[in-house]
């Protein structure tokens, strides 16, 4: 495999040394051509299709700790011909690149990347959980000496600060000092080994990031007590400052730390779907004979066989045996689920029970599996607009505060030097920004983390935001207020014709949708004659979202027959007077069969609403089905109060027509027969009134509308997740999980607000203190560290999953 390629160990190190020495071993360019071969890239790549010879690649960056790295990875990536943009997340740690394959290859970028002092690797690297192991206990070995050297230090410091004048003879208080230089060593030299890479790294490029100031108070710290030690009596022999030097260097690296470990969590959560595929499975070759190959060689059709313990690689149905199996990773369905013959499994999942033979169906980037990985991919590297603003924030905001030290040293300089000097490292230290570059997309991945444990994928961390103002949800309501699984309820067809044979004509036309009445007309038929619908060909079937589907339909070499299939209005028949919900099916001569349905509320629908209601969410009910049908789904979900609204022309809907009731069309909170451009058209006159608008929707036919809000939802198992328009995607059954997603994007938002106070409050106090002199270098260590650290903490009280239901 190319991951094992990566492998640092083993490969050749380069014959010649890039222009900068990186803080992370560098690949070899060896190494990173082999990603070059087109076969390798859909490990880590996808195709766009609205933009030919275009990728789309999610990488690990490693050796980034701050916001003003991110924006120099992403600059670095930028000048590369033929990469389009580049999006890099500090809080993550993944880069999402787009690039032309007529223009670049992944070495390029990635050796860009490397030149900039820092290193991708594929964001499906198996190595790469490994390489974080060995990065965090690298972190605990250096705090570990850092803490060891600091007690030390302290001990020898202790005489000196208890010692009345005369007590310590210079020979003594010489020695304690010798002995502090001499333990802080260990400290300068390999605690803060990471401080000074970094900030040499960006010295060399001519940049400024947040590891710079540090590593400027640790080396004027360390420049101060050494004169002091070798020089008593020059201008810095009065104090040194070892104690402060190891005690706040034990601080930052405590922060560091538990900033690493919780950051891991969120990269954890994600490698661990990411690599929950199996490399190899066993597919049959002859009847009974299996043999072991590579999981991205399967092909639809391919039988595999899967054991208990193993997971499925690709979407497929099961042809022998049955068996329980584990999709909460996928789904949020926390319990096993019972998967018999002629059912379908889904690539992620578990199998818990039995050995099981699984006819493949879907596999690569078409499996529901990839397109969530895709979804919480595009997640990861996205930047809220706050957290946006900070980043832009942080460069400017470095250059203030060396230009404060700068300032306060100055100013103190000629009471004391080496008070002046320490007082400007106080500065240095305590007004590092990482606390306020971590508040938002700390608190916003935290946030998308939880929602996706409980199935419920966030595209963009930026529809959090605004999914904490909305004040309406608007709900399509077959497939989202309803159950996706309806049943034929009964027929009633033309004089003279077949109900049986009318069933499989319709049959064979609602093979070719999505819809949830189109597979229902499917399920049906199957179970009367399966082979009767095989028998049927259809040609230029055509669909128009919300009313039906029409094409030529014939039976071998029979003549082709026009037929439409769906609404009333679309079949040009009738419209339905009773309260069922009913399917059509109409030829030249009209009239030809009626399908009569059943559908039933999801579980917790009217708990869902209910809930919504009393957090103070305005809900509306659009549908493109019959006013009798919705009026009925209406009256169950508590719409007792509202008027159904019969939908008009979109003109005559925006000019807020009078509907029956005699109410204005824009106030109608429950509207059947709809229309996309009419529910679109609801959406525009809710929005122009003010109201920020979340549309929930099953995304067959609610493209427009979904794009159109300020915040959408794709609710259903069966839609094709890379193709929705949505911002959040509910992958499982449950109307609950709007609601949570609601109450969730409201808390985060207070939780942003909350780090960003702390962020700004501790700014605006400790730096007057610093420049003023009151505030000890260790003391600033210890603040900034508690800073950071208490933004991350606040921010993982989100990260909990949300109640199941």
């Amino acid at each position: 495999m190319f991951t094992a390629s990566l492998d640092p160990a083993a490969v050749p190190e380069p014959t010649s040394a890039p222009p900068v020495r990186p803080t992370v071993a560098p690949y070899s360019e060896d190494a990173l051509r082999l990603l070059d071969d087109p076969l390798e890239w859909s490990a880590f790549s996808r195709a766009l299709p609205s933009q030919p010879q275009c990728w789309e690649s999610n990488v690990v960056v490693e050796g980034m700790f701050c916001a003003a790295c991110s924006l120099d990875i992403e600059a670095a990536l930028q000048a590369v011909p033929g990469v389009i943009s580049a999006r890099v997340s500090a809080a993550s740690a993944r880069a999402r690149i787009v690039w032309s394959s007529d223009a670049a290859t992944p070495s390029q970028w990635m050796q860009a990347v490397q030149q900039a002092g820092y290193r991708a690797t594929p964001a499906n690297d198996l190595f790469a959980k490994e390489r974080r192991q060995i990065e965090t206990r690298k972190a605990l070995w250096r705090w570990l000496v850092a803490g060891l050297c600091m007690m030390q230090v302290m001990m020898y410091a202790y005489p000196a600060y208890v010692a009345h004048p005369g007590d310590l003879s210079t020979e003594m208080e010489q020695l304690l000092r010798w002995a502090s230089w001499v333990l802080s060593l260990p400290v300068i030299l390999f605690s803060c080994g990471p401080f000074f890479r970094a900030a040499l790294r960006d010295l060399r490029h001519g940049r400024i990031s947040m590891d710079l100031p540090v590593a400027l108070g640790i080396a004027i710290t360390f420049a101060v007590s050494t004169a002091g030690t070798f020089e008593p009596q020059g201008i810095f022999g009065k104090e040194v400052y070892f104690d402060s030097l190891t005690m706040f260097v034990f601080f930052l690296l405590t922060g560091r730390w538990l900033e690493l470990r919780l950051r891991d969590r969120t990269a954890g959560s994600l490698e661990a779907l990411m690599n929950r595929l199996p490399d190899s499975v066993e597919r049959e070759t002859t009847p009974g004979h299996f043999e072991r190959v590579a999981a991205r060689r399967l092909a639809v059709g391919d039988r595999i066989r899967v054991h208990p313990g193993e997971a499925f690689c690709a979407d497929g149905v099961l042809e022998h045996g049955a068996t329980d199996v584990d999709e909460s990773l996928l789904t949020g369905e926390s319990r096993p689920l019972r998967r018999g013959v002629g059912e379908s499994v889904v690539a992620g999942s578990h199998n818990l029970g039995a050995t099981v033979l699984v006819r493949v169906q879907v596999v690569g980037e078409g499996t529901r599996f990839a397109q969530i990985v895709d979804l919480m991919e595009s997640a990861a590297s996205t930047k809220p607009a706050s957290a946006q603003l900070v980043d832009r924030l942080a460069k400017p905001f470095l250059v203030v505060v060396l230009l404060a030290a700068v300032f306060a040293c100055i100013w103190w300089w000629p009471t004391d030097p080496g008070h002046a000097l320490m007082v400007a490292v106080a500065v240095l230290v305590v007004t590092c920004p990482c606390a306020l570059s971590l508040a938002t997309p700390a608190a916003m991945l935290a946030s998308a983390g939880a929602l996706a444990r409980s199935g419920v994928l966030v595209r963009n961390l930026r529809a959090l935001e605004a999914l904490s103002t909305i004040d309406t949800v608007v709900f399509d309501k077959t497939g989202t207020l309803t159950s996706e699984a309806m049943r034929l309820d009964g027929v009633r067809s033309r004089a003279g014709s077949d109900a049986q044979q009318v069933l499989h004509m319709a049959a064979a036309l609602a093979a070719h949708s999505l819809h949830p009445a189109s597979r229902a007309l499917v399920r049906a038929a199957v179970q009367t004659a399966p082979s009767a619908i095989s028998g049927w060909h259809c040609d230029g079937v055509v669909e128009t979202p919300g009313a039906g589907l029409q094409g030529e339909l014939f039976l071998g070499a029979g003549p082709a027959v026009r037929m439409r299939l769906g609404s009333a209005a679309f079949c040009g028949v009738p419209p339905d007077t009773g309260d069922q919900l009913c399917i059509h099916l109409a030829d030249d001569r009209g009239w030809l069969a009626t399908f009569v349905l059943q559908e039933e509320l999801r579980p917790h629908a009217l708990e869902a609403l209910q809930a919504l209601r009393t957090a103070g969410v305005d809900v509306h009910l659009l549908s493109g089905d019959g006013q009798a049908s919705v009026a009925r789904v209406a009256a169950a979900l508590g719409f007792v109060d509202r008027q159904v609204g019969p939908i008009g022309p979109v003109a005559a809907l925006c000019a807020s027509a009078p509907t029956e009731a005699g109410t204005a069309g824009t106030t109608s909170h429950v509207r059947g027969g709809c229309s996309p451009a009419d529910k679109l058209a609801v959406l525009r006159a809710l929005q122009r009134d003010g109201h920020r608008v979340a549309m929930v929707g099953d995304g067959l036919n609610d493209g427009p509308v979904l794009a159109g809000a300020q915040v959408s939802f794709a609710f259903g198992n069966a839609v094709p997740l890379a193709q929705a328009k949505s911002d959040l995607v509910v992958s499982g059954s449950q109307l609950t999980s709007v609601v949570a997603a609601v109450l969730l994007a409201r808390k985060t938002m207070h939780v942003v607000r909350q780090n960003m106070g702390w962020a700004l409050l501790y700014n605006a106090a400790c730096v007057p203190l610093a420049m003023l002199g009151f505030l000890p270098a260790w003391l600033a260590g210890l603040g900034m560290a508690a800073s950071s650290l208490l933004v991350v903490v606040n921010a993982l009280r989100l990260a909990s999953p949300l109640p199941s239901n």
